[in-house]
């Protein structure tokens, strides 16, 4: 089963991740959510898809009230990402979706409607968030035509999506990366063929070596922190993307 592990804490502001299930059927790729909350309030970033909804809810319920979750992150419109949202508004029907505007005519598939979504334009927005924001970053064509990454800069953490993926076999459930090197050879394959562009991924890089992170956080395989941030953000920058090996 999933549970929830707090990665972050000052004061009520906390990041949780709801990571990787190693009880999960095999034919469902594997995921981490991850749930932002201060106080009374709370965002829950890339909320997965309908298939796991249970065990993402028992575990949140775990260590939050889901009561107080408003709003909902979507990085872009995977199955994987967003497809649990009918049932989250069968839980609150006044949650909000904040997505690409470039779904907001593809996300109502899952559920939803005109009141629900909350496009993000392509330069990025903030997300209102209990006297704080959130900030979606721009990530077009990584992987997603409409593409955004969510920053906060309270916990100073990046949440990347599929950026920083690793497809970890079973014996590597650590919710950290611990030896980079070893690491990273299970996250090469998934770039080169999902990342689909060197010049947007060229974007991304420079815009992210400016800004002040302490964790990375995909939501496949472990979380980058310390000076594993910046090694994978230059290995990404090295990296040949838009290939099939």
């Amino acid at each position: 089963m999933k549970k929830a592990e707090i990665i972050f804490e000052k004061g009520e502001h906390k990041w949780a991740v709801i990571a990787r299930d190693p009880d999960k059927p095999g034919f469902v790729i594997d995921t981490n959510e991850y749930l932002v909350f201060d106080g009374d309030e709370a965002v829950l970033l890339d909320p997965g898809g309908v298939e796991i909804f249970p065990a993402v809810f028992s575990a949140i319920c775990e260590i939050y009230n889901p009561h107080n979750i408003r709003s909902l992150f979507a990085s872009h419109q995977d199955p994987d990402i967003i497809s649990s949202l009918a049932l989250w508004l069968d839980f609150n029907p006044k949650l909000k979706c904040h997505v690409s505007w470039l779904w907001e005519t593809f996300v109502p598939h899952f559920g939803g409607n005109d009141d629900t979504l909350v496009g993000i334009p392509d330069e990025g927005a903030r997300i209102p968030f209990n006297g704080h924001s959130l900030e979606a970053i721009p990530a077009h064509y990584l992987h997603s035509a409409g593409n955004f990454h969510c920053y906060d800069p309270v916990a100073k953490i990046l949440f990347t999506g599929d950026v920083g993926a690793a497809l970890l076999p079973e014996d590597r459930q650590g919710l950290f990366v611990e030896n980079f090197d070893e690491h990273i050879h299970f996250a090469t394959g998934f770039h080169r063929r999902w990342m689909g562009s060197n010049e947007a991924k060229e974007r991304w890089c420079r815009r992210v070596k400016e800004m002040d992170i302490d964790m990375l956080c995909p939501q496949h395989g472990a979380i980058y922190r310390g000076e594993d941030v910046s090694r994978f953000i230059d290995w990404f920058q090295r990296l040949d993307v838009g290939l099939k090996e």
